[in-house]
């Protein structure tokens, strides 16, 4: 029960969609962080492929991110913060899930 009483509820939007989520506060920042740079990279392929809805785009950002992580898993030690990242994504993309 400690550990519940640690987060804290917020709402982030990805893709134009609230996203409510119970986070620590000590990872509240870094997951704005994250939020804003997904969304400024689903802005990026919305503006290079205007024919694609934002869900296509939302897919294409995050492929980048899962891509970007294979890479670093096989060549580089760096791989944490991107890994720690992709961790993020999914706990938002969980959460997204379940709150449907």
């Amino acid at each position: 029960m400690e550990e519940a009483q640690e987060l804290k509820s917020i709402t982030v939007i990805v893709a134009g969609r609230p996203l409510p989520l119970k986070v620590k506060s000590e990872d509240e920042e870094s997951i704005r962080k994250l939020v804003k740079e997904i969304n400024e990279k689903v802005n990026r392929f919305q503006i290079t492929y205007p024919q694609k809805d934002k869900q296509d785009c939302l897919s294409m950002a995050l492929l980048t991110y899962a891509v970007d992580l294979h890479k670093l898993q096989h060549g580089s030690m760096a791989h944490d913060v991107l890994s720690t990242k992709l961790t993020q994504l999914e706990s938002l993309i969980d959460e997204s899930d379940t709150q449907s």
